[in-house]
Order: structure tokens, then sequence, then C-alpha cells
């Protein structure tokens, strides 16, 4: 379903303030290294000048001045180019730089909505604000391996929940390094607490960062959206639902948490089933173990998930205790 007016209007109003802080900051810019470098301005009316010549020689139909007049600008580029790195500005410091350099902060490419437009289409209609706010905290900035022991061993792999969280890491890298080319999907399973949300949140805040459109739904709330459209029809369901079928990546944390049922099957099923058939990634998480998630959601799920899916088991003590209990030794007074 289409957005409302006063939805559309609203986010387009965000692109004219994208358009007019980075204008502003543009001319700030532009002000800045005129001051320091006196000489830039004329080479600027230089340049600006012509290239209205260029234009009205091509309009004219004089091709033989139109080289001489390219080579003039080009030289003049190069030695503004020359005079801003002298004086420690980057060569592009005096462009437009956009919020979102495909659709150059307009919403659209040609007659498509920009990726950029999708994601705050979903952030209007099923607000994500809460999990933006856990992204500024965790992401691969703040991963660290100190939480994973060289002692712990799988007994499967012979590898330690170190080395185990190594080859996740580089599991996940190959996933956004191909992440526009090979539209894969992660499945991270594992014992309570060894790091699957963190990693989750890790590749959504790189995506988002890079422009994807990104959705994150706990197992319950994708299944409740599940049900209320199939079953209420209500009006904001309705206008979100196509988005999670449409969106660049699609997290669903922690399934298996929720009550599982025939309905529930099946709606992973067709949700697995159809971001396969459109090409788009998908990330689960999950505490049950492989023989549970098995009996769990039916084989032909689980067949569908080991076939298409990058298997990443994470061990180890659980994170979120091994934090706490940091936190207690560090109150505990010292002793004098």
């Amino acid at each position: 379903m289409p957005l409302k007016n006063s939805q559309y209007d609203a986010i387009l109003r965000t692109y004219q303030r994208d358009q007019f802080d980075n204008k502003h900051r543009q001319d700030e810019c532009v002000q800045k290294a005129y001051q320091s470098i006196p000489e830039l301005s004329q080479i600027d009316r230089q340049i600006s000048s012509l290239c209205v010549n260029r234009a009205r020689k091509l309009l004219s139909g004089d091709e033989n001045a139109l080289d001489d007049l390219k080579a003039q600008i080009a030289s003049l580029s190069s030695k503004r180019t020359q005079a801003l790195a002298d004086h420690g500005f980057p060569a592009d410091y005096l462009e437009l730089h956009y919020t979102c350099p495909d659709c150059k902060d307009t919403g659209y490419i040609g007659t498509e909505k920009c990726h950029c437009f999708r994601q705050k289409e979903i952030d209007l209609l099923y607000m994500q604000s809460n999990i933006r706010e856990i992204l500024e905290v965790e992401n691969f900035s703040n991963f660290s391996y100190q939480y994973y022991s060289p002692k712990i061993i799988n007994p499967d792999t012979g590898l330690s929940a170190l080395e185990t969280a190594k080859a996740v890491i580089r599991q996940c890298n190959l996933f956004l390094r191909s992440f526009d080319t090979a539209h894969g999907n992660l499945f991270f399973y594992g014992n309570t607490g060894v790091g699957k949300t963190f990693l989750s949140h890790c590749i959504a805040k790189w995506l988002i960062d890079h422009l994807h459109s990104v959705i994150y739904f706990s197992a319950f709330q994708l299944f409740d959206l599940f049900a209320k459209y199939t079953f209420s029809r209500a009006e904001e369901v309705m206008d979100f639902y196509p988005h999670i079928f449409e969106c660049d990546l699609l997290i669903i944390d922690d399934l298996g948490t929720e009550l599982t049922n025939s309905f529930v099957s099946s709606q992973l099923f067709l949700c697995i089933n159809e971001r396969l058939t459109r090409k788009k990634s998908t990330i689960i998480s999950t505490n049950l173990p492989m023989e549970r998630f098995s009996e769990t959601y039916s084989e032909r799920v689980f067949s569908r998930i080991t076939s298409n899916y990058t298997m990443c088991k994470l061990i180890g003590d659980d994170i979120r205790i091994q934090k706490k209990l940091e936190r207690t030794k560090n109150l505990k007074p010292r002793k004098t």
C-alpha cells in the first residue's frame, strides 16, 4: 500500500533538510577556503566563465573550439586541486557532499525510489528507533574477542571459543563484502549470551551506514505482525507488510522464543522462501540446538535454511554474565 500524503510529505521534508544542511556546509567550506587561498576565487570564476563559453560554443555548433576550452578548464581544475592540497585541504573540499550520493538527496533514482527512501519508509511505518539507539553501542567498533575463551573447546570442531568467534567474524566480513552480489544469508546459533544478537546488530549498523534498508525483528514481533496481517488486516500492518520481503536485510532474532505452532512454522517458511526467491538477504539467530530446531519448525524449513544459509555456531560463557561480574568487581571498594 502507498504512503499517506502526510507520510510522503514528512519523508520529503527530511530530504529538503538534508539538501539545506549540505549546501550550508558547502558554503562554509567555500568561504573558509577562499579566506585561506585568495587566488582560489579567481580560479573558480575563470572555470565558471570557460564553462559558460563552452556551453555557448556547443549550442552554436562550433566544435573546433571545444577541445581547447576543455583543456583550459582541465588545467585550471588541476591548479585548483593543487592549491587546495598545498594549503592542507582535501581535493573535494569545495564539492557538495550528499547524505545519499546515489540519489543526491532527492529520494529517487530516475523514477524509482532510492534505497534510502525505502529505509525512511521502514522507519516511518514501523518505528525502529529502539534498534537505532542500540546500534550506536552494539557495532563492530565495540566488538571484543576478550569474552571468548581460548580454553573452551567445541568437541565437534576442535576449535576454541576464541577461534570459533574469529571464524564467525570472517564469515560476517565475507557476507558484507559480497552483500550486493552474492545475496547471502547467515544463521547464528549457540547458547544464550554468546554474541549472536550483538553480531546481528553489528551487521545491521554497517549496512545502514552503507545505505542499505534493514529491518530488525525479534521472532515474537515478526510472528505477531504476521498474525495481525492475516487475521485483523490492521491498516498500519498492511502498509508495512511488503517491506518484510523487499528490504535489503531482514533480521529475525531469538527464533524459538515465540509460541510455536503450525501457523508460525508456515509463516516462517513463507518468509524464508519468499526472500530467497527475491534474492534478499536474511539473518536468523536462535538458541535452539539444531536437532530441536528441526523438530520445532519442520523439515522443509530446516532444509531451506541449511541449503541456503551460512551456519555460524558460537560457543562460550554467557557474555552478559561476564560483563556483569566485571561491573561488580569494579564497584567493590579497594582495601586500604
